[in-house]
């Protein structure tokens, strides 16, 4: 087969197209034709390299896959050669009293295909066949392929971390990103206020039109003074946090008395330092936020099915340009999702 892998950690440069040994799924598993891959921050963080982290090389990359299947073994009931898919990319090890209560993302074995396991960046992938499901109907495959990370995770830090509820206030940083657009979009949905913050005024506009309610540019407004004004200086009850150390301190001094971050990322870094005071003395709550579980994902899917969310595909590359979707991911020139083309 086909695929984008890299040798060694690096820059885009690393990053080859070329034949690939096709890989041999056991009878757990399932073979997938793909068609269609999504780009996460993963991608450049497995690419560049993370201390402490191994990641098995030559590798694919690739988390988010639309495709068709493309074998089974004889005794799977549900799934047949030809049926379109999306697979759950999070893998714990089904054992363990966390996977067997629904909360696999908390696994001491959990990897993420893609990272611990090669990935969609390939004309074919490994699946196993209980995370297989069924691709939305209507769906592209480009447009199946951009949302299922992205939007277990921002589910699972709203909704199962952050209770998000009528009438709460909530601040989603980098409302251009995956997560981001998700997020606005759900906390909408949950009946919050939403005020999202974006860099200039195309992605503010796109961000007003998934829902947010008030935008901030980043680039050139103080959002912890904006944030200030538009809440008569009381605070939001919660805000998404998935930018890190840029950020941090702003998040944290946003917050109202009782209001909760949730965050999932660092993708300017980690090292941050957070005001005790500002902590105990305003009764926050800050929740820590890892993919989800497999039921969460089957969530996200039935709000897809019923309109309920839509997809944000910002642009599709082929898969042998797989260096320069990253390039523009890196470079944040992106609003929503980026997708490669098998």
């Amino acid at each position: 087969m086909r695929a984008v892998r890299f040798h060694r950690h690096g820059g885009t440069e690393v990053l080859q197209y070329e034949e690939a040994p096709d890989p041999m799924p056991t009878a757990d598993e399932a073979l997938v034709s793909v068609k269609a891959c999504a780009l996460n921050h993963l991608d450049i963080w497995a690419r560049e390299g993370l201390p402490n982290v191994k990641i098995p090389l030559p590798h694919i990359s690739g988390s988010d896959i639309a495709g068709e299947v493309e074998w089974v073994p004889p005794e799977e009931k549900e799934f047949q050669k030809g049926d379109a898919v999306i697979v759950n990319p999070g893998l714990g090890c089904g054992r363990c009293d966390r996977c067997l209560s629904g909360r696999d993302n908390q696994c001491r074995e959990y990897t993420i295909t893609g990272y611990g396991v090669d990935g969609g960046y390939a004309q074919l992938v490994r699946a196993r066949r209980t995370h297989l499901v069924r691709k939305p109907k209507g769906m592209t495959f480009e447009e199946a392929a951009s949302f299922p990370l992205v939007s277990e995770t921002a589910h699972h830090m709203l909704v199962t971390k952050a209770r998000v509820s009528p009438g709460d206030t909530v601040l989603v940083l980098g409302g251009n990103s995956g997560v981001g657009s998700v997020a606005i979009q759900l906390a909408k949905l949950f009946g919050a206020r939403v005020i999202a913050t974006a860099g200039g005024s195309e992605k503010l506009e796109k961000a007003r039109a998934l829902g947010a309610d008030e935008v901030i540019d980043h680039y050139s407004q103080d959002v912890l003074e904006e944030v200030k004004k538009l809440t008569e200086r009381k605070g939001v009850d919660v805000v998404v946090e998935h930018v890190g150390k840029s950020t941090w301190d702003r998040s944290v001094k946003a917050l109202a008395k009782g209001g909760r971050l949730v965050t999932c990322g660092a993708t300017t870094g980690a090292d941050v330092a957070t005001d005790l005071r500002y902590v105990y003395n305003r009764e926050l709550t800050i929740y820590g936020s890892f993919m989800a579980g497999m039921g969460e994902l089957l969530d996200v899917v039935k709000l897809y099915e019923k309109g309920k969310l839509r997809t944000v595909v910002d642009s599709v590359y082929p898969l042998e340009r797989a260096a320069d979707a990253q390039a523009k991911m890196q470079e944040s020139r992106h609003f929503g999702k980026i997708v490669l083309k098998v």
